[in-house]
């Protein structure tokens, strides 16, 4: 009965068969297996009863590969050729193929049957294989500069489908001009696995500039990602052009320094050895570009050339500066002046540039320096004279010290704060620090000595009026001097005393003035008395006044200055 009903299937499905129903397409990669999908999985109607996969021969008829009945695990292999032991049926009816390869590149249909219809579902499957990364292959030493020369070839090989390919220089696209550049492509087939070999020549008009230049070849798949070979560099041949002459040393060049000239020329490949021209002198050198003048000197300063051998009118110029600073300083190291005495100081320079002169006194900046008409102790220090130019430094100095014999320049005394001592300060001036002696003794003794000049103090109690001697030595001489000093009770007495008579004389010039006003008041009462009485006799007599207008004027005026 089963193999009644899988006759009439079969007898069906032969009839029903049309390969010019719709297509899906799908893709499988090459040496992998390949899953032909049935219905896209939705391939279980009700009653179903068997599902057959065939496909299309080479020669356009209908192969048979299996059929798997609905009842059955197992499907049963009609297949006789190649697909006999690469053929399965998953459990939704996907059709398995392994180890693909580009022979399987063809329709495959998927037919289901069931109790109440007949299906079937075509399937075209393409078969891809991933292309390796491009190589550049019979690349070329090097290129000449303006000439078109093959590069190399780029080459992808055992691919499908057959990619395309783009030359690239710096990461960009070489388009072909059909003069200087030319790019010529060839795709060819393996005869024993059908896929396709690339491969892309590239001839190129190379510039000097191309020497940094790197090309690559891009590959491009339907597959992808984009894939790249790995970058190429030439050499790029062509001429010296220019030559030209290289200093190498510190700037400035001093004497004694190593100088080094290196020429350099702009030809690929460059050369290798030089004429140099040294002041009027050639010299040769092979295998080097470099040639070195040890410890040179002021005399070696002019011009330098550098030439090629094969070619001497192109040549570069240099011109070389030896710079140099001689200074000379008088005096130098210690030395000794007196007192008062002259000191000439003089400096002598001569240096390739104007110098720069500094003086320092003391490690204390000078404005400048000139001589010394007439020395005195404060002019006593180490001179410093700093002279420079660019890359070049002397310094040179001179230790003055002045010397002179003691000389006292005062000699003073004043109280104590607290009243109760004389304090006496003698002042001198010489070099070595002179040494004191006073003729009394004292206390708080106490010494300054600054720039040969010191400041000695000493404080005393005089208990009677004294003569002080300040004696001051060094080993050239000795000077002295004297003060007196009063005892401190006679001061105070004697001032004591003085205020006394300045108040008696005040008292007596007061007393003076007193009696003198007194005699005068006493004067004129006395006049105006008298004028009294002689005015009243004449009234006694009846007489007239035998004085004048004017002489009683005069006698009212002396009345009135006797009132006062």
């Amino acid at each position: 009965m089963h193999s009644v009903i899988w006759l009439f299937g079969a007898f069906i499905a032969a009839v029903m068969f049309s390969p010019g129903s719709c297509t899906e397409t799908v893709i499988g990669l090459y040496g992998e297996t390949i899953e032909v999908p049935c219905n896209n999985g939705n391939n279980k109607p009700d009653g179903l009863i068997f599902t057959k996969w065939k496909y299309l021969k080479d020669d356009r008829s209908s192969g048979d590969l299996l059929v798997k009945q609905a009842q059955k695990k197992e499907a049963l292999i009609f297949a006789t050729d190649g697909y006999k032991n690469r053929v399965s049926i998953s459990n939704n009816s996907m059709l398995q193929i392994t180890q693909g390869t580009l022979a399987d590149q063809r329709v495959f249909t998927c037919i289901v049957v069931s109790s109440s219809n007949l299906n079937e579902y075509p399937v075209e499957v393409k078969i891809y294989k991933k292309p390796s990364a491009p190589v550049i292959k019979n690349k070329v030493k090097e290129l000449e500069n303006g000439k078109l020369t093959k590069l190399g070839d780029c080459v992808v090989e055992s691919v499908n489908p057959a990619v395309d390919l783009i030359w690239m220089k710096n990461n960009e696209s070489i388009v072909d001009d059909g003069k200087t550049i030319i790019i010529t492509s060839t795709v060819t087939k393996e005869p024993a696995t059908g896929l396709s070999s690339t491969s892309s020549s590239l001839q190129y008009t190379a510039r000097k500039d191309d020497v940094t230049s790197q090309f690559t070849c891009m590959a491009i798949h339907v597959l992808g990602p984009n894939q790249f070979s790995a970058p190429e560099t030439y050499q790029i041949h062509y001429p010296t052009e220019k030559v030209s002459l290289q200093v190498v040393s510190q700037s400035p060049i001093r004497e004694g320094d190593n100088v080094t000239l290196k020429c350099q020329a702009d030809g690929n490949p460059p050369p290798t050895s030089f004429n140099f021209n040294i002041k009027g002198q050639k010299v040769t050198v092979t295998n080097k570009d470099v040639y070195t003048l040890t410890g040179v000197t002021r005399a070696d300063s002019g011009v330098y050339k550098c030439s090629l051998l094969d070619k001497e009118e192109m040549e570069s110029t240099q011109i070389i500066t030896v710079s140099f600073l001689d200074v000379s300083l008088i005096p130098t190291g210690k030395v000794l002046k007196m007192f008062g005495e002259s000191l000439v100081v003089t400096l002598e320079k001569n240096a390739s540039t104007e110098a720069k002169v500094t003086w320092t006194k003391d490690n204390r900046k000078l404005e400048n320096l000139t001589s010394f008409s007439k020395l005195t102790y404060a002019d006593a220090g180490l001179y410093v004279c700093d002279v420079s130019i660019d890359g070049i430094r002397r310094s040179l100095s001179f230790d003055l010290t002045v010397e002179g014999t003691p000389r006292i320049v005062s000699l003073t005394k004043h109280r104590s704060n607290n009243g109760k001592n004389k304090i006496l300060t003698c002042e001198a001036e010489g070099l070595p620090k002179p040494e004191v002696q006073w003729s009394v003794n004292g206390t708080n003794d106490e010494m300054t000595y600054v720039n040969g000049k010191a400041t000695y103090k000493l404080t005393v109690k005089p208990s009677k009026n004294l003569t002080v001697t300040c004696h001051v030595t060094n080993k050239l001489g000795y000077d002295m001097k004297d003060i007196s000093v009063f005892t401190l009770f006679k001061e105070e007495t004697s001032n004591a005393e003085k205020n006394e008579d300045v108040a008696e004389q005040a008292k007596l010039i007061g007393g003076v003035l007193v009696g003198l006003f007194l005699a005068a008041g006493l004067v004129g009462l006395t006049y105006w008395i008298y004028i009294k009485k002689s005015r009243q006799g004449s009234w006694k007599t009846g007489e007239k006044e035998a004085g004048t207008s004017e002489e009683s004027k005069k006698l009212e005026e002396n009345n009135h200055k006797a009132d006062v």
